[in-house]
């Protein structure tokens, strides 16, 4: 391939998207490079402070429910308040939350801190993504949500290896310096990210009015949040299966190591192109097929018996994970009307968030009752059922969103006027969403539960 073949395909793949958008994805990035608390967690409890391995499952779990519990009251502030409030407000308190645990000893302590770290951490999710919704052309939201998502990955991948030595240096400066690239991000969002979300006529805010009930109403897309919760469940087992099978199979954890850093290494290195080729295409065939590849990946591990054949499990999920992610993002913002992102997308991250804390109980359960085995077949059938679920459920979805959104402009007007008759319920998708484009399963996107705030 040759130099001008390579920087036409980067133009194209940069090109377009306003420049709001990318102080939000240097937001995001900064934020994951001085990602800390998720990575080494564990470690600092047992190795620094002596606690017990029980203890550090608890914290971690504490982590996992803060984000839960904070789900949903990050959408609805995105919503009321703004995406630019909300924003500052859980990175502000996630710093001095994450700095606070670098100092607390007492165990009780830590464990209530842990909780706040979680509920600060989780509660700008939505907001970023309703922002960049509100920031990008339905036609661009593809690309975008695939960018920040390398983004994520990419400062991930520099962060874990940064963690190492900082850890062997201080754990205690690791927290801070968390803290400090946190705030960072709050200043980046303080200067240069003005409020995106849509304003509303005085006379049209009531009949626009979107509540949680409107979402939990929303029979279309509550089944789109259950398809995502299984999907979810499947790529958390690459954090949580992967590391017990191979150990109770006699691989050491730098077997484990090798392996799973095949994930970030494809995804840094492939998502970019990836999306350049799915960019247009159906989402409602992109989702079948990524849920079914994502559960057979991970079943073909029950074949595994080295490294390699493991690291090549890991090449097919992860190429699932590439194609579902951006996607499944873009579909909860198509069907997501105008004025109820937030609370939408709120919906959207708790289904990350309680599939993080399920899948260490389920994958613990299953292996010491059953065996390996079964945990793979399981993620192969919950796979398949995910993409049967998504074939059925949007067999009346538009295949772009530039057909759905031209209809709607033709019969309704301005998407961002529409009113709440119009909205998107579980028969019609909303005209002001992408056409197709969160979260990684492993500690680094989207709605798992980790200290990072974007």
């Amino acid at each position: 391939m040759s130099v001008a073949v390579l920087r036409r395909a980067a133009r194209e793949t940069l090109s377009g998207l306003p420049r709001e958008f990318w102080w939000l994805w240097t937001s995001t990035l900064v934020n994951r490079l001085g990602g800390f608390v998720a990575t080494f967690m564990a470690l600092y409890l047992t190795l620094d402070r002596g606690y017990s391995a029980s203890y550090a499952g608890l914290v971690a779990s504490l982590l996992g429910l803060g984000g839960v519990v904070s789900s949903l009251g990050g959408g609805v502030m995105a919503d009321r308040l703004g995406r630019r409030p909300t924003l500052l407000v859980a990175q502000t308190s996630t710093a001095a939350s994450v700095a606070l645990l670098g100092f607390v000893e007492h165990p009780v302590a830590i464990a209530g801190v842990a909780f706040l770290v979680g509920m600060a951490s989780n509660a700008s999710r939505p907001a970023v993504q309703a922002m960049m919704a509100d920031i990008v052309r339905p036609e661009d939201r593809v690309r975008a949500f695939s960018l920040n998502y390398w983004a994520i990955n990419l400062g991930f991948a520099v962060s874990s290896m940064a963690a190492g030595f900082i850890a062997e240096v201080s754990y205690r400066a690791g927290f801070l310096l968390e803290a400090g690239m946190t705030l960072v991000c709050a200043v980046v969002v303080f200067l240069r990210l003005p409020e995106s979300r849509p304003v509303r006529e005085e006379k049209a805010v009531a009949e626009d009015a979107v509540g949680m009930g409107t979402v939990l109403r929303d029979g279309r897309f509550m089944s789109v949040v259950g398809l995502c919760f299984l999907v979810a469940l499947v790529f958390q087992q690459g954090a949580v299966g992967l590391p017990v099978a191979m150990g109770a199979a006699g691989f050491t954890p730098a077997d484990y190591g090798m392996a799973i850093a095949v994930n970030g290494v494809l995804i840094v290195a492939l998502q970019i192109p990836v999306t350049r080729f799915i960019e247009h295409r159906d989402p409602r065939r992109l989702l079948v097929v990524s849920s079914v590849l994502a559960g057979y990946g991970f079943g073909l591990t029950a074949f595994a018996g080295s490294v390699g054949v493991f690291a090549l499990t890991v090449c097919v999920w992860t190429l699932a994970e590439i194609v579902n992610a951006p996607t499944q993002t873009g579909l909860v913002v198509r069907l997501s009307p105008t004025h109820g992102r937030g609370r939408y997308q709120g919906m959207y991250t708790l289904s990350w968030a309680v599939a993080s804390l399920v899948a260490p109980v389920m994958s613990g359960f299953v292996i010491d009752r059953f065996g390996a085995e079964w945990l793979w077949g399981m993620c192969a059938v919950v796979g398949t059922a995910a993409g049967i679920g998504y074939a059925v459920l949007m067999r009346r979805l538009p295949a772009t969103e530039e057909s759905s959104a031209s209809k709607a402009s033709a019969c309704d007007g301005p998407p961002n006027h529409r009113p709440s008759s119009e909205a998107p319920s579980a028969h019609r998708p909303s005209a002001g969403a992408p056409s197709a484009g969160a979260p990684s399963a492993h500690g680094r996107t989207a709605p798992e539960p980790e200290s990072s705030t974007a």
